[in-house]
């Protein structure tokens, strides 16, 4: 076994070796999760498979299982790779400090939509971690008492995840949405509420998830 193990190990130095001496820069699994996040960006989910990713790399196949195990494990790299949080670590206000995180968590997965579909299916990854860890912190120092914290995570993670697959895959166009306007001022008495607050026509995302995010807080805040 020793022997067998000797040789995988020297024939992989051969092949790392090779993959240095051409013209193409090495295999990392760094660039191997940077490319995988642009074939996902451009063809999503089911536009990644490892011949194309190996090709994009300028590498064949095999050489990317030095790196990565099967495509579930590209999945897990390019997924976290996108998640990493590069806000502030020290805490200032504990409310602001949470905005922020979820703000920008937000903001990333609608840069890169197929990571809202695909988080929930995965196991967590550092980066992502270290998003949780840091809600937690604020949570608590914001007096949110221990036996509340993970319900109040869970919850700003469900608020989340919704608004950004919602955002995401919001499809009506502008014409749509105002032919739908039309129609229920028409059926006005049916549904006087919704056609007032004119909600199918309001496409204030942003302004939406802040407003709503609010609410969460206020409600998650220990009352004083």
């Amino acid at each position: 076994m020793a022997d067998k193990a000797s040789g995988r190990r020297g024939k992989r130095a051969q092949g790392q070796g090779a993959e240095a001496q051409g013209n193409e820069p090495g295999l990392t699994r760094e660039r191997i999760a940077a490319t995988a996040v642009g074939m996902l960006d451009a063809n999503g989910l089911n536009g990644l498979t490892m011949r194309g990713l190996a090709e994009a790399l300028g590498s064949g196949v095999m050489s990317l299982y030095w790196h990565v195990q099967n495509k579930e494990d590209v999945f897990d790299l390019a997924l976290d790779s996108v998640l990493e949080y590069r806000g502030p670590t020290a805490l200032q206000d504990w409310r602001g400090d949470v905005v922020h995180v979820l703000e920008d968590w937000r903001a990333t997965m609608l840069r890169h939509p197929w990571s809202a579909s695909l988080l929930p299916r995965r196991a967590l990854g550092p980066n992502i971690l270290v998003r949780l860890e840091r809600l937690s912190k604020c949570l608590s120092a914001g007096g949110v008492s221990d036996a509340d914290v993970n319900a109040a995570i869970w919850s700003l993670w469900n608020y989340v995840m919704g608004a950004t697959v919602t955002r995401a895959g919001f499809g009506p166009s502008d014409e749509d949405r105002a032919a739908s306007q039309q129609r229920l001022a028409e059926l006005g008495a049916l549904y006087p509420s919704i056609e007032h607050s004119r909600l199918l026509l309001d496409d204030d995302w942003d302004g939406t998830f802040r407003r709503g995010l609010d609410f969460l807080l206020d409600g998650i805040a220990p009352k004083r």
